[in-house]
């Protein structure tokens, strides 16, 4: 009796891998990018109406947002379409409006994410808010499909928005101000993010070896405000400037070039200094 009584209250066995706990990575995603996610969505509605008043069909701004997912590139694609411009100039642009795509796959954790499909859809759904969201300090533990989940509610955040806007864009009345104000805001909330993380990391590493490194953690970290070169937020608002009052016409496009060209040098002259300091 002991033995049947010790089988039957044997516990059932595991379920296989993967078939709970999607569930439970798809509502964190969720919940982790819902703050992000809030902030597409009054940008998406803007795009939206933006793409109707300026004469296209409100599935050209669900398209747009499903394939193209370019965030900033598809306000300056409008403009590109209604003036009919080249494939080779839009395919120009496209190139140094995402140019710095490049540089968020050195950091962006894709060796946590499995399969090539998946994969795949990671490298496709990088945006600047995912990035953010992947890189911060929280994110370190996330696993694969958590972060594919995050890219994947961004992106319908995106798109649905965009479909919400193009479809309601003429009953959206033009008195409305603030919405183009969307972006700005959600970019000042994610630096505002990265640099409290930032700072909390080096706190903890100088309470790690206060008496070991206290000098030289002090030292580099006077080195990076003396040398790093412009703040980026200075740099952005000046090659915003100059590109306004240069060419007024193509300002985004200018001003992405400039910011771009302005990291770059400033990246290649605090390499060239850090020896020296060394």
């Amino acid at each position: 009796m002991r033995i049947r009584s010790s089988v039957a209250a044997a516990p059932p066995p595991p379920s296989a891998p993967g078939t709970s706990r999607a569930p439970s990575h798809a509502r964190a995603a969720f919940r982790d990018s819902l703050s992000v996610g809030m902030a597409f969505v009054p940008l998406g509605l803007a795009f939206g109406a933006l793409a109707v008043r300026s004469g296209l069909d409100w599935w050209w701004a669900s398209l747009s947002a499903a394939i193209a997912f370019g965030g900033s590139f598809e306000f300056l694609l409008i403009g590109l379409v209604i003036a009919v411009t080249p494939l080779a100039s839009i395919a120009v642009a496209a190139f140094m409006v995402n140019l710095r795509h490049v540089f968020y796959a050195l950091s962006f954790p894709l060796h946590r994410v499995p399969g090539r499909l998946g994969k795949a859809y990671a490298t496709f759904a990088l945006c600047d808010e995912a990035y953010a969201l992947t890189s911060a300090e929280k994110a370190r533990s996330w696993p694969g499909p958590h972060i594919l989940w995050t890219q994947f509610f961004l992106h319908a955040y995106w798109a649905g928005s965009a479909t919400v806007g193009a479809l309601l864009g003429t009953l959206i009345p033009q008195s409305v101000t603030g919405l183009d104000f969307a972006l700005p805001a959600l970019f000042t909330v994610l630096a505002l993010d990265a640099l409290r993380d930032r700072d909390l990391r080096h706190r903890r590493g100088l309470r790690g070896d206060l008496w070991d490194g206290l000098w030289d953690r002090l030292w580099d970290r006077l080195w990076d405000r003396l040398w790093g070169g412009l703040p980026t937020p200075l740099l952005a608002l000046t090659s915003a400037f100059v590109a306004r009052a240069v060419f007024p016409d193509q300002m985004l496009l200018v001003a992405f070039a400039l910011f771009t060209a302005g990291l770059l040098v400033r990246h290649l002259m605090t390499t060239a200094q850090g020896p020296n300091h060394a």
